[in-house]
């Protein structure tokens, strides 16, 4: 089984901890990150463009001349798709843009973006991330003192403190583990997981 050196905030090593190879030793598969960040892109477009075709114009209701003996073309509408303030022909609508991927994919996908973290060296195991306070200042200074300054930070579950610290700090990202992701994972350069996180990924992923 992979090892993994556990640090605390001081960034002193106070032991090991025992990784499954199958999550944070896969191998790396560039193909399933394009294919997983596509997909996830594509959930979050919202998809509200809208334009009004000719039926939804309002007005336009009467002819706007006679059909013969003016000498102009033909006109049954001032709302035709050919006339300033008219409908639009083929506009886009509302719309989702999602679609289904394999549950094995996205999963594949998300193992070999942790075996990848893992294999750079910018994967970094935390025994706790304590945090007492609402304090951004502190949170800066414990992200200095491990050098790190580019991260995404996954935690067991609920942690207000940590989040409300983290949210005003653009190079940072505070997320739970239910919620990590391929995309998220290779937006940051490092990866910073607290330990107890590390079994509920495990269990997530161990299929």
């Amino acid at each position: 089984m992979a090892q993994c050196d556990l640090y605390n905030l001081e960034k002193k090593k106070v032991g090991k901890l025992e990784l499954q190879d199958h999550i944070f030793a896969a191998p790396v598969k560039p193909h399933l990150f394009y294919e997983v960040t596509k997909w996830q892109l594509a959930k979050r477009r919202r998809g509200t463009a809208a334009t009004k075709e000719r039926s939804a114009v309002s007005g336009g209701g009467h002819k706007p001349w006679r059909q013969k003996g003016t000498g102009r073309a033909r006109a049954g509408t001032s709302r035709s798709p050919l006339w300033r303030g008219g409908g639009t022909i083929f506009g886009p609508h509302p719309r989702d843009y999602g679609y289904p991927l394999p549950k094995k994919v996205r999963m594949a996908a998300l193992r070999s973006a942790l075996s990848l973290r893992y294999q750079e060296g910018k994967f970094l195991l935390l025994e706790d991330f304590p945090s007492s306070e609402v304090k951004t200042r502190s949170f800066v200074k414990a992200m200095e003192v491990l050098g790190i300054n580019n991260a995404l930070i996954v935690t067991d579950g609920e942690n207000l403190n940590l989040e409300r610290s983290a949210r005003n700090v653009p190079w940072v990202k505070v997320l739970r583990h239910n919620g990590l992701n391929v995309f998220d994972i290779l937006k940051y350069e490092h990866l910073i997981i607290l330990k107890p996180a590390i079994e509920k990924i495990e269990e997530r992923l161990k299929g």
